[in-house]
């Protein structure tokens, strides 16, 4: 059986590391280190759920969510924000993000949040 395919857009290698330890072993994932990568990775695949961080270079979470939702993907989207971002996190919410964790997150939150985003589809 497959896994399930997740595509995860962050500009940090740790955070990518991190996301990479905790969900590796229960889902296929795709990492972007940039918002280019990950608009590329969106225009060849189908992914169950996208996990955006809100500050990347040349193409930040709000950007990439605005170009989901413009094109009519029904993907959720998970954003991913430093502590100090969280109005931006609150906006993105708005514009269409299914939630939103601050980093550092907690693993077994990670996980619940994932899981119950992926049932709900």
């Amino acid at each position: 059986m497959s896994k399930t395919r997740i595509l995860i857009a962050d500009d940090e290698e740790g955070v990518r590391e991190s996301l990479n330890l905790i969900l590796g072993e229960d889902y296929e994932l795709v990492f972007a280190k940039d918002g280019e990568e990950a608009l590329a990775a969106l225009g060849r695949e189908t992914f169950a759920l996208v996990l955006l961080d809100i500050k990347m270079p040349k193409r930040d979470g709000l950007e990439l969510l605005r170009w989901i939702k413009g094109h009519g993907l029904s993907t959720p989207v998970l954003m991913l924000t430093a502590y100090q971002s969280v109005e931006l996190a609150k906006e993105a919410v708005r514009l269409g993000a299914v939630d939103y964790l601050p980093k550092p997150f907690d693993r077994d939150h990670l996980l619940r949040t994932v899981r119950g985003i992926l049932a709900s589809q």
